[in-house]
């Protein structure tokens, strides 16, 4: 969401959130979510509100996020997890089943699910986009979510 209108309107108060995070590259993907827990508290966010898992790679991330979603605890799901491209078509495998799977949880359940994952060239375009800044994508997943989960609160 970045620094999109209606930033300064969000807020964490009464939302309950669920974050599931890659552990490889567990570096950038922690600073991933240091961006989103830092975003979480700006906007009012409750620290037992914001729930956080882990799964060993951005692959098993729509699982995780689909059984968090089927919960019924959840307004919204961030996801969090980075992937490099390489020398073979692995990143490309990975990244739009990734994509792919995480939209379906989101379309299947009706809880929105955050695609915080980087798909970059290289480890210096993740750490740049990891970088404790206002333009995190940890921080911009995070606001992400809040803003579908108001949406759908107003909508519903």
């Amino acid at each position: 969401m970045g620094n999109a209108a209606g930033q300064s309107q969000l807020s964490a108060g009464g939302l309950r959130l669920a974050v599931v995070a890659a552990r490889y590259n567990e570096d950038i993907v922690d600073a991933l979510l240091e961006g989103a827990r830092s975003a979480w508290r700006e906007h009012g966010g409750d620290a037992a509100a914001l729930r956080i898992e882990r799964v060993p790679g951005a692959f098993e991330l729509p699982l995780a996020a689909l059984a968090l979603a089927r919960t019924g605890t959840v307004d919204a799901v961030v996801a969090l997890g980075c992937v490099l491209r390489g020398d073979t078509a692995h990143f490309d495998y990975v990244a739009g089943q990734c994509a792919s799977g995480l939209q379906r949880v989101m379309l299947d359940t009706g809880v929105p699910v955050s695609f915080g994952v980087l798909t970059v060239d290289s480890r210096a375009q993740a750490l740049e986009r990891a970088a404790p800044t206002p333009l995190n994508k940890g921080r911009e997943a995070l606001e992400t979510a809040l803003s579908m989960a108001q949406l759908l609160r107003r909508l519903s």
